[in-house]
């Protein structure tokens, strides 16, 4: 009977050890890979995933797509922080929605102009849209393979 208690206790030990690996290989990851960049079939842009950590460290924060009355139009119009508003290598503009937590989708937009610190819209996503208002350019960077 002893000998198989024995048995029992190394082969408990053994499987908490491997349990603690897997954690610890699961902490090490996210630390290696904060940011995780999936292709969207059908589409020309990335879906950005950002652990908790890489959003605190680029201090990242959101703001909605709203519907406004501007000093340059009687009716409301479609508006961003201009600060959500970043440019391509080829002047194409774009904002990063976020469908969901901690993830992040670029979606081209027309700027009709900027006034004070909104940017008026001719297209881009519907009133309502979750989209990243500072640290849109360090998102566009780690969508890009900036500094990896």
């Amino acid at each position: 009977m002893k000998h198989s208690s024995r048995w029992l206790v190394a082969g408990l030990v053994g499987f908490s050890l491997q349990l603690a690996a897997c954690a610890q290989h699961q902490d090490t990851h996210q630390a290696l890979h904060p940011v995780v960049i999936e292709k969207i079939e059908g589409s020309e842009v990335n879906r950005v995933t950002m652990t908790e950590r890489a959003l605190e460290r680029i201090a990242l924060k959101t703001d909605k797509v709203r519907e406004e009355r501007v000093s340059r139009s009687t009716s409301p119009r479609m508006v961003v922080p201009h600060s959500s508003v970043i440019y391509d290598p080829k002047g194409q503009s774009w904002v990063y929605t976020s469908p969901q937590p901690r993830t992040f989708v670029r979606q081209k937009v027309d700027v009709e102009y900027v006034e004070g610190d909104r940017a008026v819209l001719r297209e881009g996503p519907p009133a309502g849209t979750i989209v990243v208002s500072t640290a849109a350019a360090e998102v566009y960077g780690a969508d890009f393979g900036v500094g990896h």
